[in-house]
């Protein structure tokens, strides 16, 4: 802001500056006015300079004096665009190419046709483009000063007596009314207060203005003004027909300002004609302001029709000040100096028009082209060195940061807190009754609530706990609220964040991309100096139709390598279409060759837009690339217009960054619109917030049945209510220990009962409840009967002990030798280590050591064992098939067509699948080998000696080339490490062997191999079986 504005903005604050200290003049002088001049107007001075000369002592004192040369050179005139460009333009400045023209001396060559040349100097050229370039520099720097402060919300106010009509309808005074209301303000502290006089107005449904006329500017009239702006009030619609036939009444007006934001109750034809038929004769500039309107479009077309100023301010499209009168003027003679550079390139080559130029010097061919960067606008310090800052930690997926921060992790889920007060419903048949009976549920203390698996729990609700439960939920939702908060600040909301150690950057520089290439620069830049400082190796690939690479693969992450990156992305251009397959292409085979042995790798694809090649396509090379290594591609697409298509384009990258287990981050110039780090914390609140509802809830559905509140408290609130226990009636004494005779008795008669009825054995069970008067015999471990002589008991293993007598009398003592050994029934998850080296050996031989089912990693023999197939039975009594009780509480797997339960608990399940991925690893490990160099067309040789019979018959033609490679390298890959003794035998028109007899491998047998092998050339017919029998006898 302007010196002498923060000055006024002071004053008006102090109200010691209205307090004069003026003394009451003496009697003799009573009759001389105070005021002898009747005006200012002759001696005010429109634009009064500060002396700057002494040295600057002070940081305010340097802010003055860099103000100060910006006034000097006319950047910061308070002129609109129209007396600017007069004062300030390109032909004022004499840079048109008339005036480059006008440097050359006309010389006439004596011919009948011959044609007006002219010669320039070159170094009147290249002068003429230096100050071509800075005009455009001074263009774009007074371009970034119309839009700060009060100039880039409501532009340049012209004229010097000024009519304000404001927009107070409900609309702009709704939720923006704050916004609204610092940008008058600030057009107060800025503009205004430089104007002669000023005339204020708000309009909605009707009018309400301070003062009824024009005031002089003074300190007290800038304080009304104020004071009235902050107690604006809405008035309901927009009727800007009203407003303006109140304010065209007013005399001594030279500019009307209208700051309209809601759109107007009368059309724009309607206001047009009014408008044209008032000014008609009248020396009135008209300025339109549509700030944060909805119809831009029809004020717009009013400026238009009117002949007036127009000035477009919106908040979420930062694109659309563009369309307003002030910059558009400016931007004309930025395009006026471009146009006037392609015509000195014109003039290099020898021709303008009819005129034929030539230039008296030498002039290079390789002329610096002047990239479309040069005329964008560029942040502060663009081109400046990277400032790196280097994080003190490790960035994390938010995926993996919920594994340790989430409500599961942090043991917070509801179940989780509900567990130990949590009983499932049990239902039993009864034989006595012939029925099922079910629990029953004392609904004061307990409460059915349904269980995250489906079935339904019996819950003791405890108030206390729940609310503590509920404070805790809202801390952790602060929690993932504060990083999603950082998730969308710097870099980070622009990349996402960057967590593998080895990175590739890929930088979409399409031809669509042109006018973003700043935007872009400056997204490069911030990511290089907030993320990049704690990586160990990274490379950056930029692509268009062309793949460009700053190195030829990854680099480490000094100092001087981010800042030669740097360097190197200023240089970049936008060209071309989008070829993002060969820029993947680029990265994978030469940045991540041995990406088997690596960990933490990553690309991140800056695109804007669909790659040109098929998706299909981009996803099956990502897919082959990324198996078997530790290797993802993350999307982030960058939305630059308003397309139809923008989803359609976010939905391929979506596909495209989760093949291979990547994030997708998706936004704009104005904030992220997408972002997988985002949505899975989000995921997470909406899961806290769920269950703090539940939890109210049960409380809620506990006082509902209780009918009275004030019984639900802590429970250090409740009072102990003393009881006496009941007298219990004494035990009756158990039977005697029956004799042999008597269990023998006892065994036959029972058996008889058995076989005269069959559902006798089902009425022996008696509930608890009866009382019986007298008490069945306590069992005893000697008794060898059982009710159910068809079942078999497992035999028990006793431990082997030693017996020994003692000392006193006959007294017996025992040793103890071996214990039984307890068997488990589970299965533990065995932890694999498989050989990185590999080994000559067949398929089927590397299965039998290697395969799951030697590394117990079968899924069949983790679920099958004892205890784990329970099927239905047959109930005589209740003429139906009924399951075991505990097949709804473990979870179900069908194996093989097989339903049995998974004892597993999740972090063993978790195990396990590492160790499977581990294993898929090593599998595709060793697939790729047996897949490469000569294994792939011999496959590999497992023999000590081997003759190889080879077809050279003129079939063989079109693949001779081919064979003879595979030969060699299957030479040098496979028979001379091993030194294998082998012979080799030419199949063609005659049996031709190489040597006699098997000879070993050395390095003289390969060479000589070698030079047979080039010799072969492809003649006559196959003889298959004549060169088996020569082979054998090999």
């Amino acid at each position: 802001m302007d010196p002498r504005t923060d000055n006024m903005a002071f004053i008006l604050e102090n109200e010691q500056f209205f307090k004069t200290s003026y003394q009451e003049p003496h009697d003799g002088l009573a009759s001389v006015p105070i005021r002898v001049r009747p005006s200012w107007q002759d001696v005010k001075v429109d634009k009064l300079k500060t002396d700057y000369s002494a040295p600057a002592t002070h940081v305010n004192k340097t802010q003055d004096l860099q103000r100060s040369s910006a006034t000097e050179n006319g950047l910061n005139d308070r002129q609109c665009s129209e007396e600017w460009v007069l004062h300030h333009g390109i032909d004022t400045w004499h840079l048109s190419i008339q005036d480059l023209l006008k440097l050359g001396n006309i010389v006439m060559k004596p011919s009948k046709n011959a044609s007006k040349q002219i010669e320039l100097p070159a170094e009147s050229v290249n002068e003429f483009e230096q100050k071509i370039q800075e005009a455009i520099d001074y263009f774009h720097q007074r371009i970034q000063w119309l839009m700060e402060g009060s100039r880039k919300m409501f532009g340049i106010i012209p004229g010097k007596n000024v009519g304000l009509l404001i927009d107070s309808s409900h609309l702009n005074c709704g939720p923006r009314r704050m916004d609204f209301l610092r940008g008058l303000l600030c057009l107060v502290d800025e503009q205004l207060c430089y104007k002669e006089k000023v005339f204020l107005m708000s309009f909605g449904t009707d009018v309400s203005f301070p003062w009824g006329y024009p005031k002089d500017i003074n300190m007290q009239v800038l304080h009304e003004a104020r004071q009235w702006i902050q107690e604006m009030q809405p008035r309901g619609g927009c009727n800007l027909l009203l407003a303006l036939r109140k304010a065209l009444q007013i005399q001594d007006l030279d500019s009307l300002v209208i700051i309209v934001s809601n759109s107007p109750d009368q059309t724009s034809d309607v206001l047009s004609d009014y408008l044209l038929q008032c000014t008609l004769g009248k020396n009135l500039k008209i300025h339109i302001v549509a700030f944060d309107s909805f119809g831009q479009t029809d004020l717009q077309l009013l400026a238009d029709a009117v002949g007036s100023r127009f000035h477009c301010f919106s908040s979420w499209k930062e694109d659309e000040i563009y369309a307003s009168t002030d910059i558009k003027l400016v931007f004309r003679e930025v395009q006026k100096a471009i146009d006037i550079l392609n015509k000195i390139k014109e003039l290099r080559q020898g021709k303008l028009d009819d005129t034929c130029i030539s230039i008296i010097q030498k002039i290079s061919s390789e002329v610096a082209k002047i990239p479309t960067s040069a005329f964008l606008p560029k942040p502060p310090n663009h081109t400046a060195p990277l400032d790196i800052d280097i994080p003190n930690f490790s960035p994390r997926t938010s995926t993996e940061w919920l594994k340790k921060n989430g409500l599961r992790a942090k043991k917070m889920t509801l179940y989780q807190i509900l567990a130990p007060n949590a009983y499932s419903t049990l239902e039993e048949f009864v034989p006595i009754l012939q029925k099922t009976v079910s629990s029953t549920l004392l609904e004061r203390a307990m409460m059915q609530f349904e269980w995250h698996d489906g079935t339904v729990k019996n819950i003791h609700v405890d108030p206390p706990v729940l609310y503590e439960y509920q404070k805790q939920l809202a801390k952790l939702a602060r929690t993932y609220q504060k990083r999603i908060d950082w998730l969308t600040k710097g870099s980070r909301r622009l990349w996402g964040t960057i967590c593998e150690k080895r990175v590739v950057l890929l930088v979409d520089l399409s031809l669509e991309n042109a006018m973003h290439i700043i935007h872009i620069q400056h997204s490069l830049r911030l990511l290089l100096e907030e993320q990049m400082a704690n990586k160990d190796l990274f490379n950056i690939i930029a692509f268009g139709s062309d793949i460009h690479f700053w190195k030829e693969g990854m680099v480490p992450t000094t100092s001087e390598n981010l800042q030669s990156a740097w360097k190197w992305v200023l240089t970049l251009e936008c060209e071309g279409s989008r070829n993002t397959l060969g820029a993947i292409k680029r990265a994978v085979e030469c940045n991540f060759i041995d990406k088997e042995n690596q960990e933490s790798q990553g690309m991140y694809l800056f695109t804007s837009g669909i790659p040109d090649q098929d998706a299909n396509a981009v996803h099956t090379y990502l897919s082959e690339a990324a198996s078997g290594c530790d290797l993802q591609l993350h999307a982030c697409l960058l939305t630059i217009s308003e397309d139809n298509d923008r989803s359609d384009t976010a939905c391929v990258l979506q596909d495209l960054a989760h093949v291979t287990n990547g994030r997708f981050h998706w936004f704009d110039d104005q904030d992220v619109i997408e972002s997988d780090d985002i949505t899975c914390l989000v995921s997470e609140m909406e899961k806290a917030v769920n269950y703090s509802k539940k939890c109210a809830y049960l409380v809620e559905s506990l006082k509902s049945r209780t009918g009275n509140k004030d019984e639900i408290q802590p429970l250090a609130d409740v009072p102990v209510v003393s009881y006496q226990k009941e007298k219990q009636k004494p035990k009756k004494l158990p039977l005697p220990k029956p004799t042999a005779l008597t269990l023998a008795r006892m065994g036959i008669r029972d058996d008889e009962e058995v076989k005269k009825d069959p559902n006798i054995k089902a009425l022996l069970w008696r509930p608890n409840s009866a009382k019986a008067d007298i008490p069945p015999a306590q069992p005893f471990k000697d008794w060898g009967f059982t009710a159910d002589k068809k079942v078999k008991q497992k035999r028990q293993q006793k431990p082997s002990v030693t017996s020994f007598y003692t000392e006193n009398g006959k007294d017996i003592g025992v040793v103890y030798k071996d214990y039984p050994k307890t068997k488990t029934v589970r299965k533990a998850i065995p932890f694999i280590v498989l050989p990185k080296e590999e080994e000559y050996c067949s398929t089927k031989a590397w299965l039998k050591k290697f395969g799951l089912k030697k590394l117990k990693l079968e899924l069949t023999r983790l679920v099958f064992g004892p205890d784990c197939t329970h099927q239905k039975k047959l109930v005589p009594a209740l003429h139906k098939k009924v399951s075991a009780k505990y097949c709804t509480i473990f979870p179900s797997v069908e194996i093989n067509g097989v339903v049995r339960h998974l004892q597993f608990q999740p972090k063993e399940l978790e195990e396990y699948i590492e160790q499977l991925e581990k294993t898929l690893k090593r599998y595709i490990q060793r697939l790729q080998w047996l897949l490469s160099g000569s294994r792939r067309l011999f496959g590999a040789i497992l023999e000590d000696k081997v003759c190889i019979l080879i077809d050279a018959s003129s079939s063989m033609a079109p693949f001779l080339a081919e064979l003879q490679k595979g030969l060699i390298s299957l030479l040098w890959e496979q028979l001379r490490p091993r030194n294998i003794w082998f012979n080799m035998i030419s199949i063609g028109e005659s049996i031709e062997p190489w040597q006699e007899c098997l000879v070993e491998a050395s390095d003289q047998a390969c060479q000589d191999a070698v030079q047979w092998i080039s010799r072969l050339q492809p003649r006559g017919n196959t003889c298959i079986l004549h060169a088996l029998e020569v082979g054998d006898h090999h």
